[in-house]
């Protein structure tokens, strides 16, 4: 399928498993850069490895904890840096909440 979205650039959290790699596997086949970002990084780098060799896009493993707002502004500053503007945002990082002092909680 042609979605038009080849030479664009994407930056997917929760991206190591599930339904982030998933996602991210299926933008990389239409051609999109793709910044993964996850917490776990083993899996997060095998994953990249595995789509980069998949589709021959660029793919770039940023372990980044999303709760941490420094991380997160660091690597989407890499994730420019490195693969050009990011047109696409897929936030998918998360869970069920299991424990109230779990959740996240921004101020900013």
């Amino acid at each position: 399928m042609d979605l038009g979205l080849k030479g664009r650039a994407a930056l997917i959290t929760g991206a190591s498993k599930g339904i982030g790699a998933a996602i991210a596997l299926g933008l990389a086949e239409e051609g999109v850069r793709v910044a993964l970002l996850a917490r776990t990084d083993g899996v997060l780098r095998a994953t990249a490895s595995g789509i980069r060799a998949a589709t021959g896009v660029a793919v770039l493993a940023l372990p980044t904890d999303i709760r941490d707002t420094a991380a997160v502004v660091a690597s989407v500053e890499r994730a420019r840096a490195e693969l050009g503007p990011l047109h696409i945002l897929v936030n998918n990082a998360g869970g069920p909440i299991k424990r109230p002092e779990r959740q996240i909680q921004w101020p900013d």
